[in-house]
């Protein structure tokens, strides 16, 4: 069996894969990635957060991307019955990007998998890793080309950032159950045809079912006149509708009357496709000379669309650990990776658990909101959630809590 060599082997060439390929690269690194799929495909996660461009402009891809053609976006807004609220990125609490992007998935992953290769990355579509060795002094890959050819790979360092395939988390037993209750999504892309001036197609739109507080809808614009679309809920709740998948998603949007009516001429001709048990998590998002990227390490809830920037900010410290490493200094995995992205990450635990549990939409929806603390809120929605200057990044459970009482008061 042919081997061959790479300082730095990524599996999967997705956000974080690609990112962190930019970034790799910028430090004169050999790096190789392997992509099981043929690019472009489809992927869900299309809505970014302004935070999410700092990584971008980091990894040397910023031009490519805002060349792309893709929908601009400078805010969320949020529905539920008549009550209608939204968050301007640009006026938030921290520094940083208040603008992005939303996005075809399939086109703009492409778009950051050429910028890779474009840098002197070598991406390899339709390569299947087939097992992993980490037991020796370098870790060992074994891949499949797409002609059946088997191989191995020896590199100086491993990155995971297989997304929902979770590879090693898979080959080497590090998966271990999510805490958050089982849901799962419906979804499709439509061409919208809503009326001018109905929709703001600067901001994704959230809509919460009018009765039940655990179900919500994003409606996300693109530049081409259409639109992502899906329904997120309980899976006892969506095991009530029958019917194909879009059958089933036409049936839920109707019980919401604000957004069947904003959809009332929309042209549903992409089949529906559905997720469950979404939700996931790892005992370690690192090893000896390897490292889990985004969602192949955990994955939350898509409610605020955080799943890209935690992927990229994953890339970014990932890549800074492995500077460190190849310069010769100690690098403390837990200490300099793990620590630091699961505290932004727990930030935004925070706000999903109080989203589903109905105490965050009541700060939402409230009438007369602080406009200090909403440019806080605005913040953490950008996807600001590691700037500990922020009391609600800093203290985000206490903070929440007490903000809860006094909006349900």
């Amino acid at each position: 069996m042919k081997t061959e060599s790479a300082d730095i082997l990524i599996i999967g060439a997705g956000p974080a894969g690609s990112v962190a390929a930019g970034l790799l690269r910028k430090q004169g690194r050999d790096v190789l990635v392997l992509e099981r799929e043929q690019f472009p495909r489809f992927s869900i996660g299309e809505s970014l957060l302004p935070q999410s461009m700092a990584y971008i402009e980091e990894a040397g891809m910023l031009q490519d991307v805002v060349e792309a053609g893709f929908q601009y976006k400078n805010g969320a807004a949020f529905v539920r019955g008549e009550r209608y609220t939204d968050f301007d990125f640009r006026d938030k609490f921290s520094a940083g990007w208040g603008t992005t992007f939303q996005v075809q998935r399939a086109h703009f992953d492409h778009v950051l998998a050429k910028a890779a290769e474009r840098q002197g990355a070598a991406v390899r579509y339709r390569h299947e890793v087939l097992s992993v060795d980490v037991s020796g002094e370098q870790p060992e890959v074994t891949a499949r080309s797409p002609e059946g050819e088997t191989y191995r790979v020896r590199a100086r360092f491993l990155l995971d950032a297989s997304g929902f395939g979770r590879v090693l988390p898979r080959l080497l037993d590090l998966e271990t159950p999510s805490n958050f209750p089982k849901r799962g999504a419906i979804f499709t892309h439509v061409e919208d045809r809503t009326p001018p001036g109905s929709f703001d197609r600067n901001k994704i739109r959230v809509t919460v079912h009018p009765e039940h507080v655990h179900v919500w809808y994003w409606t996300i614009p693109f530049s081409n006149g259409r639109c992502s679309l899906g329904v997120v809920a309980k899976t006892e709740f969506l095991d009530q509708f029958t019917g194909t998948d879009t059958e089933r998603l036409q049936a839920i949007v109707k019980e919401t009357p604000s957004l069947a009516d904003l959809l009332k001429d929309a042209v549903w001709d992409t089949p529906a496709r559905k997720l469950t048990g979404y939700a996931a998590n790892v005992k370690s998002l690192w090893g000896p000379g390897f490292a889990l990227l985004g969602n192949a390490g955990e994955f939350l809830d898509p409610v605020f669309s955080s799943g890209v920037t935690i992927a990229f900010k994953s890339a970014s410290l990932a890549a800074a650990c492995i500077q460190r490493a190849f310069a010769g200094e100690p690098v403390d995995w837990e200490k300099e990776y793990a620590r630091p992205l699961k505290a932004g990450v727990d930030t935004f635990r925070t706000f999903v658990e109080s989203w589903y549990a109905g105490g965050f939409q009541q700060v939402i929806f409230h009438p007369n909101p602080s406009p200090d603390v909403r440019r806080m809120i605005s913040a953490i929605l950008a996807g600001y959630a590691w700037d500990t200057t922020n009391p609600y990044v800093a203290e985000s459970k206490r903070r929440l809590s007490v903000l809860e009482a006094l909006c349900a008061a």
